[in-house]
């Protein structure tokens, strides 16, 4: 067991830290500027200025003794300390473990930050997610008409505050980018019901949302369809909202079921 250590220790020696690794030490020091870190064999690190500023609001429960892990992001100041980020430690792992979660599957609670018009900025462990429009559930799905941009990033601004519970639908740690899925946390029980129905099936629903292209419907449990314009019994200068509106009940007819998207008609078959 001597041996052993003898031998980590000679290799600490031989190769110290590098930029980008990641280091646990115990805490020997701390000032009112600095915190001192004993890396063992790799030496002294010390977490400094704007890294200690921006990390003394966790810092201020630590005392002498207690172990953390931090990133090496200098190899030697001018009194031969090496310097370290808790900041970049606490992302890095973040992403290991966002990582992990996406290849388990795991869903999570969110609360909406921010929005744009082209979807909504959710912080997850400490990384800003980003939730597009195209993965919302349909009843958060900003159904409007043309699609305005302008008008989309306000009903998106509704859900502000709110929270959500996603999936992680994809991410590079290297570009920053964390993108997450609503429509991910239903898409399994969703898939499993749509087993239930076929094309000429007649459904009851309620209409959840009305374009200048056609109309949502709700049917089912968690179920959501299409009835295009042309599925609608409409005169031809007349459209879609001029003839539904949301919450209406109807009864339709399953014409295609494909890629896990229903389509709908209202039309009397002949």
């Amino acid at each position: 067991m001597v041996l052993k250590n003898l031998k980590k220790i000679k290799t600490d020696l031989v190769c110290p830290p590098k930029v980008g690794e990641l280091v646990e030490g115990a805490i020997i020091n701390r000032g009112k500027s600095a915190l001192y870190v004993d890396l063992g064999a790799k030496g002294i690190g010390v977490i400094y200025g704007r890294e200690f500023f921006d990390a003394k609001e966790g810092l201020k429960n630590h005392k002498v003794g207690d172990k953390l892990v931090a990133k090496v992001v200098g190899m030697e100041n001018e009194e031969g300390y090496r310097e370290l980020s808790l900041a970049e430690a606490s992302q890095e792992m973040s992403w290991g473990r966002l990582n992990e979660a996406r290849e388990s599957g795991v869903s999570f609670e969110v609360q909406i930050r921010n929005a744009n018009k082209g979807g909504l900025i959710c912080p997850l462990m400490g990384i800003n997610g980003f939730l597009p429009t195209s993965q919302l559930l349909p009843e958060h799905y900003p159904k409007v008409a043309g699609g305005d941009p302008s008008k989309i990033a306000l009903e998106l601004q509704k859900l502000v505050g709110q929270k959500m519970t996603v999936k992680i639908f994809d991410l590079d740690p290297r570009d920053g980018k964390l993108i997450l899925s609503e429509k991910a946390t239903k898409k399994d029980r969703a898939e499993e019901e749509l087993k239930d129905y076929m094309v000429g099936d007649m459904v009851e629903g309620e209409i959840s949302g009305v374009t200048g292209f056609g109309a949502f419907i709700k049917f089912g449990k968690d179920l959501e369809g299409l009835i295009h314009s042309s599925e609608i019994s409409i005169e031809p200068d007349q459209t879609p909202d001029k003839v539904l509106s949301i919450g209406q009940k109807v009864q339709a007819r399953i014409i295609e079921i494909a890629n896990n998207r229903i389509y709908l008609s209202l039309k009397n078959e002949k």
